[in-house]
């Protein structure tokens, strides 16, 4: 059953769901020895729950260059403390669109009375909703630029650079404990000049410090804590830091950091400065590129599969041992390498993951979509933002596993996902905003992370009555004794059949209980004061929710999900697209980044092929020639994450590595591939082919840091069907016969158009593929070809399916077996 896509309230400039108000709230991390090997490796987080991190922990991970003595000196390294509890004192109330809300009358700040009245620095005006936040800090935060540090240069100081995003639970945190503290702001102002970046606005910039900290400390999340020369060479890295010593089980705060770099700035400043620079050559030579290699065959695509299956949880599903992501970028690979029979373990792996997360408290099991990851293994407890490019990225790999397994209840979850970004992340002129908040408030006046999301069995049976409360609280597993201080996280990880026999029903009156009583839950869950949304609205990530949708209309057969996809498109356009081809990262920002293009180029392309309309492939054209003209690395043929007229930083990165998003080169090296598959045009594809091979020796290195490079490499070596269906108009019975086979199928790689015989006229001359393809005998008709050679047409979906269901093996059958893992 399909649910219709509705949206909410007005709030600001944006229509989202729910308007709410928004505080500042805060976190902590300890400062320690240098960490030993064996406790922290690298890209794995110590015990308990991470900072934010859009960078999943990733088993096999690329490990980061051994620190030299100097460096491991001034390691900050980050023993996560547990998940903390709101703090007892309201703190400050800032509205989500950045309007100031009068504080409560009794608000304190962690350690003194709350300022939010008071406009107490730079960042009042800013376009970044998560600058804004701070405007009322005590701290004198400035934002990134030449002013700040030349002012450091005046005064003598170093700067104290805090990088974050508008919904990050830990930045919160680490605000409401540190820097709405007048000693530890006070002192910050003194003796540093604060300087606060949105990493949503600034990518490049926390790109190059999250690496360095990375590299300093073997880990990264945010909030990101990094000291500065007034040259911008940094010399002191962390994430999260408690505000004093013995906070959360801390040895040292951040106040006595302050302290200590404050002093040795003072006595020891060339020492400092030394380690800085050689810090900055450092990171510099980590974006040197290896000599570009060959194109990755199937043998080094096999490597990351094997790699990725050491880390695999067989009984959870996922990967690591301890919080969880699902990481689409994994999980596309492994379908990719499931259909040609590469590697038998690669199908297990994904699907098994897809359906535990699913089940699991990761999911919102009301509302749809899923939250940025789980905290512990069984996917149970979950951080609970809601990111768009979350919802886009596993909307995909839950249709494309849904087409691969044959599977409705995973095409289901790819659905009832989109339907949640529709609600809840869009905006009424169409495009799509950032994300929602982790935390939301509580009756007591605190802001609680997943108070929002989680429910008592008093709170069931309140909204539904007893006898449905039972149902409810079997089937999401709500107990007396929550996961969360009581409360519990809903999740369906009993077999309905056992959950059915307990109940004394039937499986499918179980069902039908079910789905009778969860709009009536989301209903009084929607009375609760909800999480705050981020309302900036990125191009990079609106490119990834038309895409979305926009093959979520075509393999769903659901005209309203590619409306929205077309309007989305439309805004686009209009509001970020220059008339010379530049694409703005958001409406108030410049030029954007490699992201923000090869994003939106992949989108239009989608839209283009659920469409047929050339307007959609013109745009991503246009786009393709700014990202060639600015972003092109020509000695090496990848692209640099910034353009030629960005701000030029310590380092000038070429992004391939993987983190919660697939990287810029990876999604560029695609979108070439199929620029040269729709035209016809051998140089695209040959361009596209060298972005992957510039980073050949990455996957040799690094095997599971960059599954999007190797789904490249899988595009690029696979001889690509091309699919068009012609039919006598869009409701003629054979073509809808037709169409459904191609649905039913996993084709990845596949150029798919269903058309028109008029269609077919206006595209031929732009759409090779398309060219001579009429009705045979006035009946639909579907064509199968591979780079122009097509087999015969037919109108039998039999015949089409058998032609649908050849693949050519990812290894020939005489080399060797897949690796053992």
């Amino acid at each position: 059953m399909r649910r219709t896509l509705t949206q909410g309230n007005q709030v600001g400039n944006y229509k989202v769901i729910r308007p709410v108000t928004f505080r500042d709230h805060a976190v902590t991390m300890r400062i320690v020895a240098p960490p030993s090997a064996a406790r922290y490796s690298p890209g794995v987080h110590a015990t308990g729950s991470p900072p934010d991190s859009t960078t999943p922990p990733a088993h096999g991970a690329r490990r980061r260059r051994g620190a030299s003595p100097w460096l491991l000196s001034l390691l900050a390294v980050g023993a996560c403390a547990p998940r903390p509890r709101a703090p007892a004192a309201a703190t400050l109330a800032v509205d989500a669109i950045g309007a100031s809300a009068p504080a409560p009358a009794d608000a304190t700040s962690a350690r003194g009375p709350a300022t939010a009245k008071i406009r107490a620095n730079a960042l009042g005006d800013s376009p970044s909703p998560y600058l804004r936040q701070h405007a009322h800090n005590p701290v004198a935060w400035q934002p990134w630029g030449d002013a700040a540090f030349a002012l450091a240069r005046a005064r003598d100081v170093p700067v104290f650079l805090s990088i974050g995003y508008a919904t990050c639970h830990w930045c919160h945190v680490m605000a409401a404990e540190s820097f709405e503290d007048p000693e530890i702001a006070a002192f910050l102002n003194a003796h540093y000049v604060p300087v606060k970046v949105d990493r949503e606005q600034r990518p490049d910039v926390d790109a190059l410090y999250l690496d360095v900290v990375q590299r300093l400390t073997g880990r990264g999340g945010w909030p990101l804590t990094v000291v500065l020369t007034p040259d911008r060479e940094p010399f002191f890295g962390a994430t999260y830091l408690p505000p004093r010593d013995g906070a959360r089980g801390a040895r040292e705060g951040l106040l006595t950091v302050l302290r200590d770099l404050a002093t040795a700035w003072r006595d020891d400043r060339a020492a400092l400065v030394a380690r800085a620079a050689r810090t900055s050559r450092a990171a510099a030579l980590a974006t040197l590129p290896a000599p570009p290699g060959d194109l990755p065959d199937g043998a080094a695509i096999l490597r990351v599969v094997a790699s990725a299956a050491r880390g695999y949880d067989a009984h959870n599903g996922g990967f690591g041992r301890g919080a969880k992501f699902v990481r689409p970028a994994l999980i596309d690979l492994l379908l990719r390498v499931a259909r040609r029979g590469g590697d038998p373990r690669a199908r297990e792996m994904a699907l098994t993951t897809l359906r535990h997360a699913a089940a699991g408290g990761v999911r919102d099991h009301l509302g749809g979509g899923f939250h940025r990851y789980a905290t512990d293994r069984r996917w149970r407890v979950p951080h609970f933002e809601k990111m768009l490019y979350d919802q886009a990225l596993l909307a995909c790999v839950y249709l494309d596993a849904a087409a691969l397994a044959a599977d409705t209840a995973l095409a289901d979850v790819a659905h009832d996902t989109l339907a949640d970004v529709a609600r809840d992340l869009r905006t009424e002129a169409g495009a799509f905003i950032a994300a929602t908040d982790a935390d939301s408030l509580a009756p007591t006046g605190e802001h609680v992370e997943g108070r929002y999301f989680t429910w008592t069995p008093a709170e069931l049976t309140a909204a539904l009555g007893p006898d449905d409360a039972r149902v409810a609280a079997a089937w999401f597993g709500v107990g007396a004794d929550g996961e969360l201080d009581g409360r519990s996280v809903l999740r369906v990880e009993r077999a309905p059949d056992v959950v059915a026999a307990e109940l004394g029903l039937t499986p499918d009156a179980l069902r039908d209980r079910v789905a009778a009583l969860r709009p009536r839950l989301l209903a009084a869950r929607g009375l609760r004061p909800a999480p705050a949304p981020d309302d900036a609205v990125i191009a990079g990530w609106n490119g990834l929710a038309i895409g979305a949708f926009a093959r979520a209309g075509r393999a769903l057969d659901d005209p309203a999900l590619t409306r929205v996809a077309e309007r989305a498109a439309d805004w686009l356009l209009a509001h970020l697209v220059t008339t010379d081809g530049r694409l703005h990262r958001t409406i108030a920002s410049g030029e954007g980044f490699l992201d923000d293009y090869a994003y939106a180029i992949a989108g239009l392309l989608d839209l283009f092929e659920t469409t047929a309309d050339l307007r959609w492939l013109d745009a991503a054209e246009r786009l393709q020639r700014g990202l060639d003209a600015r972003f092109l690395d020509r000695a090496t043929g990848a692209y640099f994450l910034a353009g030629d007229e960005h701000e030029r930083l310590l380092t000038r990165a070429r992004p391939a590595e993987d983190g919660a998003l697939p990287s810029g080169n990876a999604v560029a090296a695609v979108n070439l591939l199929r620029l040269g598959q729709i035209t016809t045009d051998d140089a695209a594809r040959a361009r596209g082919e060298r972005v992957v091979a510039a980073f050949a020796a990455l996957l040799e290195d690094a095997p599971t840091a960059a599954p999007a490079l190797a789904a490249a490499a899988e595009r690029a070596g696979d001889v690509a069907l091309e699919v068009v269906i012609v039919a006598p108009s869009r409701d003629d019975p054979g073509g809808t016969e037709l169409r459904a086979v191609v649905r039913g199928a996993y084709l990845p790689n596949a150029l798919v158009l269903a058309l028109t015989p008029p269609d077919v006229a206006r595209l031929a001359a732009r759409v090779p593929a398309v060219a001579g393809k009429t009705l045979r005998d006035g009946r639909a008709t579907a064509y199968v070809c591979e780079r122009g050679r097509c087999n015969a047409p037919t109108s039998d979906p039999a015949e089409l399916a058998r032609e649908l269901a050849v693949v050519r093996p990812l290894v020939p059958a005489e080399d060797d077996a897949p690796p053992a893992p």
